[in-house]
């Protein structure tokens, strides 16, 4: 025996192949099919064109962005502040391919086409899976669009760099870019949602009023992504709490006077920055009507908190194919993982669940689309964005859980990219409104707009007929809103039978009834379980893993 076979102890086997590179969009029929639906199926080409690159290069990159942690550097060699962050350049990298292939700018740059925020919402959808740090810079982009339109001026000046498709990572002052990224600070150590406690102040550096330009002294507990080329921020006013336009640098080319104190040790991401910062006569243009800051920049929060829904609904995708593609290849007990019955149920139980949260999530973008030209829309965006933020990101960690348990140890492990998932996974029901304010917002708005309510109950009853368990759940939802007694005491209860019930008619509308089926009667029926893997056995779990992952339907 020679040396070599001598001290061989194993031969490897059984193990998956590598999953990336692999096609994102291809291999989603839920998403393609949920584009189509809600209105984006003519942006089919350019979604598809992203597939790859979400499922094979991005993957790529995310996994160096991850190991190589921004890092703050206060002062230049020879001694002056310059408050910078540096990164890895798989980060800029990430950034450069996502700011190209529009996700912050495509539905801007294609307003005039229905369906422009369902095709930008599948693209972000696709971005998010593979490296999800760059969703908090990206989405700030986004959503700061109805925001900056208030003050046309600015908007003339700005807005052409922030629908830009290039990405400029320098640090140099926004107007010396052809690109711009954009972040936001709100709260503030005193009181974190509850922003009127904010105690920044804006001074007129002449005359006061919508476009000028004031002094801000204060500080922000989060700032988010301090590397982008302007925030949206908040501070107190003559007239209250306004918004502010917060440049990295003065107009003047300066450094602004935005100081550092330190990145934020997140449990997510660590590829993306976050930050405690102080303004020491900051120069900021005010947006808006002082003392309308929430107003104004409620507007931005919209759209961020639909991204939470996407961002959610990705994380959790991309969990699942983890899961079906090592199912589908790893064997135990003489058969293939995913040929065991148990985990058979599990796997579709976790389809299922990705399916209704895509399903959810594309309607959302469709109502967003609509609201300025249909005020129904407008009104279910209201609600419906709220429910699905609150529901959807609270599923997503038990999720990915479950998803781990399907690899074992080896989904415990980071190079399995599933702790990545899990770490990341309960920041969306975080940002931008934690849970109790997404309920108490889904309550004032039953309270004070009846048109919402009524969008929501329209789309449950135009699906309704397709299945008795719904039909009883729109009754029962009808009785428990009418209840005013404790109705904040049951706002999630509420905001979960809610959301459930909407999935299950969006499912239903759909028209797969395996689909549907499964869905009602493992979410709203008697045989719901309170955990994944208890789908009923009349349930066509070959459907539902077929329609998730291609490989599955083997």
């Amino acid at each position: 025996m020679n040396t070599a076979d001598r001290f061989r102890t194993h031969t490897v086997e059984n193990q998956p192949p590598p999953l990336a590179p692999y096609d994102a969009w291809a291999t989603d029929l839920p998403l393609r099919e949920a584009i189509r639906r809600e209105g984006g199926g003519w942006a089919e080409d350019h979604l598809a064109a992203f597939g790859p690159v979400a499922g094979g290069e991005l993957m790529e990159l995310g996994v160096l962005a991850n190991e190589n942690k921004p890092r703050f550097v206060p002062f230049d060699r020879y001694g002056h502040r310059i408050d910078s962050v540096q990164f890895h350049p798989a980060y800029h990298a990430i950034m450069a391919l996502g700011i190209r292939h529009g996700v912050p700018s495509f539905a801007w740059r294609h307003a005039e086409r229905t369906g422009a925020h369902v095709a930008r919402a599948g693209l972000t959808y696709l971005h998010n899976q593979p490296e999800q740090g760059n969703n908090c810079p990206l989405t700030m982009t986004y959503a700061c669009v109805p925001v900056l339109r208030h003050q046309p001026a600015l908007a003339r000046d700005w807005l052409p760099r922030v629908t830009a498709t290039e990405y400029d990572g320098r640090f140099v002052p926004a107007w010396d870019k052809p690109g711009n990224t954009i972040g936001m600070g709100m709260t503030e150590k005193q009181g974190g949602s509850d922003v009127r406690a904010n105690t920044t102040r804006a001074t007129p550096i002449g005359q006061a009023g919508a476009g000028q330009l004031y002094e801000l002294v204060g500080h922000k507990w989060f700032f988010s992504a301090p590397m982008c080329d302007a925030f949206l921020v908040l501070a107190q006013a003559g007239a209250g709490l306004s918004c502010f336009l917060l440049p990295r640098f003065a107009p003047d080319g300066s450094l602004n006077a935005i100081r550092l104190q330190r990145l934020k040790d997140k449990l997510g991401d660590w590829s993306n920055a976050s930050s405690e910062v102080e303004f020491q006569g900051a120069l900021a243009w005010m947006i808006g009507e002082e003392g309308r800051g929430i107003a104004t920049i409620l507007e931005m929060v919209a759209l961020t908190r639909l991204d939470c829904l996407i961002g959610s609904s990705a994380i959790m995708r991309q969990a699942l194919v983890q899961a079906l593609h090592h199912a589908v290849h790893r064997r135990a007990f003489g058969r293939r993982l995913i040929d065991h019955a148990l985990m058979r149920n599990v796997l579709a139980d976790l389809a299922l669940e990705s399916e209704a949260a895509v399903a959810l999530t594309m309607r959302v973008a469709r109502a967003v689309d609509a609201a300025s030209r249909d005020a129904g829309e407008a009104a279910f965006a209201r609600l419906a964005t709220a429910l699905g933020k609150y529901f959807v990101c609270k599923r997503c960690p038990p999720f990915v859980n479950e998803a781990q348990e399907c690899l074992g140890g080896a989904g415990y492990v980071e190079e399995s990219m599933l702790p990545r998932l899990y770490r990341q996974a309960p920041l969306n029901s975080i940002w931008e409104g934690s849970g109790n304010v997404q309920c108490l917002d889904i309550l004032r708005t039953l309270e004070r707009e009846p048109a919402s309510r009524e969008a929501f109950f329209a789309e449950l009853d135009e699906a309704g007929d397709g299945h008795a368990l719904l039909r009883e759940e729109a009754a029962r939802l009808r009785n428990l809103l009418a209840q005013t007694q404790d109705r904040e005491l049951r706002a999630r209860f509420l905001a979960e039978r809610m959301t459930l019930a909407l999935q299950a008619a969006l499912l239903l509308r759909a028209g797969h009834t395996a689909v549907a089926e499964a869905f009602c009667r493992s979410r709203l029926g008697d045989e719901a379980g309170r955990c994944y893997g208890t789908l009923p056995a009349t349930a066509d779990l070959g459907t539902l893993l077929g329609r998730a992952w291609p490989a599955a339907a083997d």
